[in-house]
Parts: C-alpha cells; sequence; structure tokens
C-alpha cells in the first residue's frame, strides 16, 4: 500500500477537506494512472452530504478521472506507461453474471463496484475516487482517451458524456429523430451535444429564458421555453424522444404531452422525491417513461471514441483542488456552466 493526498468528507455536515487515503500497489492486471483532472459531478455534492443516505466516511468522490498511466502490472495488455487514460463510475463487478457478459456491468446482478463509496469485492475496504493524486484499477475498468480530446474537457464525458450518450443510442436516436433535451446544465449540454452529431433534429426545452443563446451555440436547432403556452402548444405531440435530466421536482405528464405516438422520455436526473405519473399519460398515445443509468465500458470507450471523432468535449470551468467547498455552492445554485473540472496539479 502506499499513502496518497486526496481531499474528501469526513461526515456529512463537514466540508471536504485534505485527506491522506491508501492505495493499493498495482496487481498483475492493474493500471496505476497518475490523475491530471476530475470532473465535478452533482452525485459527488449528494453523496459527501449523504443526501441519498448511502455514504461512507471517510468519502472521497469522484468519477470523472482522466490522467497518465504510470504503472501497469505484469499480466496488462491494454495499457502502457505513458499512455492517457480515464476511469468513470464504475471499477469492479462480478465479470460473470449474464449483465457483466453483455457489457452492462453498471447492472452488474451482485451489484458494480463504483469508484468511490463502494466495499471493494474482496473486503480489502471502500473504494475511493478522483480527489487525489492517484487510482489503481484493473485493466478491464480503464479508458483510453484519444489523443486529440484535451483531457480536461475530456473528464466529463466520464460521467455526463455517458449517461446522455447511453441512452440516446439504445432508443436509436438519429437522422430524423425529432429530440427535445429537457434542462440545460451539465448533463443537458452533453444531450444536446451527443443528439446533434449524430443527426437528430433537437430543441432544448427549458423553463429559463437565458438559456436559449447558449442553447443555440451548442447546436441545438430549436428553442422552447416551457413557460409559454404558445411555444409548448406548437411542440405538443411532436418529439419522438425526450432526454429528461432534470434533478429537481417537476410535472413527467407535462413532458410525456409533448410526445408523439410511440415516443419516449428517459430520465437520468434523479428528482428528490417520487414524481406521480397518471396512467392517461401513458396510455393515450402508447408511451413510454423510461430511465437510463450510465453505460457497460464497452458503451463508455464507444462513448470517447465518437467524441474523438466529432471532437466532443465538455464545457468547464478548471479549478483548484482546495475551491471544491465553493465550487459544491455554486452548483446548488446552478452557477456553472457546465461542468467544474479539478486541476489535479493543485492537490
Amino acid at each position: 500500500m502506499s499513502s496518497v493526498k486526496a481531499y474528501g468528507a469526513e461526515s456529512a455536515t463537514t466540508p471536504i477537506v485534505p485527506l491522506t487515503i491508501e492505495r493499493r500497489e498495482p496487481k498483475p492486471h492493474d493500471v496505476q494512472i497518475e490523475i491530471r483532472y476530475c470532473g465535478v459531478c452533482h452525485s459527488d455534492l449528494h453523496t459527501a452530504r449523504n443526501e441519498w443516505g448511502n455514504a461512507i466516511y471517510p468519502c472521497v468522490p469522484g468519477h470523472e478521472i482522466v490522467g497518465v498511466v504510470t504503472a501497469v502490472g505484469s499480466h496488462v495488455k491494454k495499457f502502457k506507461v505513458g499512455d492517457r487514460a480515464g476511469v468513470g463510475c464504475l471499477v469492479d463487478s462480478c465479470r460473470e453474471c449474464a449483465n457483466c457478459k453483455d457489457g452492462l456491468e453498471q447492472f452488474c446482478h451482485s451489484g458494480a463496484v463504483f469508484s468511490y463509496g463502494s466495499p471493494e469485492r474482496d473486503g480489502s475496504g471502500i473504494t475511493h475516487g478522483g480527489y487525489s493524486q492517484s487510482i489503481v484499477t484493473h485493466e478491464d475498468f480503464v479508458l483510453h482517451i484519444a489523443d486529440n480530446l484535451p483531457l480536461d474537457a475530456a473528464a466529463p464525458l466520464l460521467c455526463a458524456g455517458i449517461t446522455t450518450y447511453s441512452p440516446l443510442k439504445y432508443w436509436k436516436v438519429g437522422k430524423g429523430t425529432k429530440v427535445g433535451v429537457l434542462g440545460l446544465g451539465g448533463l443537458g449540454h452533453m444531450g444536446v451535444k451527443l443528439a446533434v452529431a449524430m443527426g437528430a433534429e433537437v430543441t432544448m426545452l427549458s423553463h429559463s429564458p437565458s438559456k436559449e443563446k447558449d442553447a443555440k451555440r451548442l447546436g441545438a436547432h430549436r428553442f422552447v421555453l416551457t413557460s409559454d403556452a404558445a411555444q409548448v402548444k406548437e411542440v405538443t405531440g411532436y418529439f419522438d424522444f425526450i432526454l429528461d435530466t432534470v434533478s429537481a421536482e417537476h410535472d413527467y405528464n407535462f413532458y410525456l404531452g409533448l410526445l408523439r405516438t410511440n415516443g419516449t422520455m428517459v430520465c437520468v436526473g434523479v428528482p428528490p422525491s417520487p414524481t406521480p405519473v397518471a396512467a392517461f399519460s401513458i396510455i393515450f398515445g402508447r408511451k413510454s417513461l423510461a430511465g437510463s443509468l450510465i453505460g457497460g465500458l464497452p458503451e463508455t470507450q464507444e462513448m470517447l471514441d465518437f467524441c474523438a471523432e466529432h471532437n466532443i468535449v465538455s464545457d468547464i470551468e478548471l479549478i483548484r483542488m482546495d475551491e471544491i467547498n465553493e465550487a459544491y455552492e455554486r452548483m446548488v445554485k446552478g452557477d456553472v456552466r457546465y461542468r467544474f473540472v479539478i486541476d489535479m496539479a493543485t492537490l
């Protein structure tokens, strides 16, 4: 084991502070990565403050991790020292269940091991995330980052990118698909970029008129102010697919009304309390309300390669490690365009 500098939460009510954690020495199939940048996901804040009720302390968040390989185990074949590499939300799974064998490790039947706050499968401790100097992970859960992607802006692809790419791919969004993206934040802005690159007609759905200019800059073909009855009427029964990225309370029934017959709305945002859905909202029009998590390792690599091909990265604000508590407060207020990324050189 080796001691590594990190930042984390020691309780639900205390700020993120400097810590020292232990990382294992690389095993035969492990890759050691010097972390250069780590994206800041809203999940980090929820977990650090135990807002989902499952936090284990000390908690070192961070699952949008990019850097450079500094050591590899003796049996590693996919990476070599000096490679650009990333680690996303997953660091292990059983590898044996039907979902794992299908490349859907996020749905591992015995429970995926997440990058932070998860018990290791071998009982050796709790995982710690990317707010740290380095990470050691089995090569099967390490991803290649193409040379043409700037590392800092590529970091959020490991969560925000795959969270939006996966449902767009699964529901076969492409040329001729009318897509509505609900909410322009860390997830929503990636949803717009990816859906446009896939060839869809993309409409930003927002209650904030100030978002229109940015939505168009990101590539949205249309902007609909959801508080404007006339604009909403124009798109009622219009969309084939709606990507719902909103984590605040909102009325699913209202947005289901914007779907055409056989349309689908997919939730990737997580509101704080259950949302009532009227049966008639889906019965009339044979509509579907679905959910999507992240993606498995094969699909995450596919997403990174797609982003490299289309020069897609996140819009970021680079921060110092010691600015993380201020960044959390700004996230709560929605004051970020559109993802904070920590420069780990400041650790």
